[in-house]
């Protein structure tokens, strides 16, 4: 079957640069020419089935495929909890201690998790800027993600994270989400609040639940007015 990039991107429900991106790394069953994609329905179905994402046929509507709705921020951050005064010295032990505190986690499971973020941070650091962190395991965390939450931790003393600007690391989002298509939701969402000074200030001041979740609240409607 041939498609072009945009009629694929509509099929996963996905945007048409994150399409690109993984063909070009080669992360989808697709062999693109120009701007067509070849590739067999069958392979692509089973691809986008194992990472939970949807998948809906050409030509069919989209509401009949039953893609789940998109995460809000704030009940994603709300499920997850915010912890305050958290102990680390050095990227691992921050990893560590975050792993430990998601909730309803086995502590087998919680070993799994801080595995997964270790392994991920490895690759390349997830310290955003501007004293942000946001650690996530390499793929959708299926096993104890579902639904997808959000877990801030507010560190006792800022550390080195290897971040982007080299700006030493408050704040960790611990985010797992049970698929890519979440977790690109989510991840864009945290990127659109961290990008503004006045939410970053905010954020230093180590606010209480109640002041922090209203906060989340207000960029979330400012997200939807601007048509995210």
């Amino acid at each position: 079957m041939k498609l072009t990039i945009p009629e694929i991107a509509r099929c996963l429900a996905l945007p048409e640069s994150t399409v690109n991106r993984w063909i070009r790394q080669g992360r989808m069953p697709v062999k693109r020419v120009d701007n067509t994609c070849y590739f067999s329905q069958a392979a692509l179905e089973r691809w986008a089935r194992e990472r939970n994402l949807p998948y809906c046929p050409p030509n069919t509507d989209q509401q009949t495929c039953g893609q789940p709705p998109q995460e809000d921020l704030e009940r994603a951050m709300k499920r997850g909890g915010i912890h305050y005064h958290v102990q680390a010295s050095d990227v691992e032990s921050a990893l560590r201690a975050a792993a430990d505190l998601v909730s309803e986690l086995s502590d087998e499971q919680r070993d799994e998790l801080f595995q997964s973020l270790l392994a991920r941070e490895r690759l390349a650091s997830t310290g955003i800027g501007r004293g942000v962190a946001i650690p996530h395991p390499r793929t959708p965390a299926t096993a104890y993600a579902e639904p997808a939450r959000i877990t801030t931790c507010f560190l006792e003393d800022p550390i080195d994270f290897n971040a982007v600007d080299d700006e030493p690391v408050f704040v960790l989002f611990v985010l797992l989400s049970p698929s890519v298509k979440q977790h690109l939701h989510l991840l864009s969402r945290l990127a659109f609040c961290v990008r503004d000074d006045t939410f970053v200030d905010f954020l230093k001041s180590a606010p209480g639940p109640a002041d922090f979740f209203l906060k989340i609240t207000e960029f979330e409607k400012r997200l939807i007015s601007a048509g995210y």
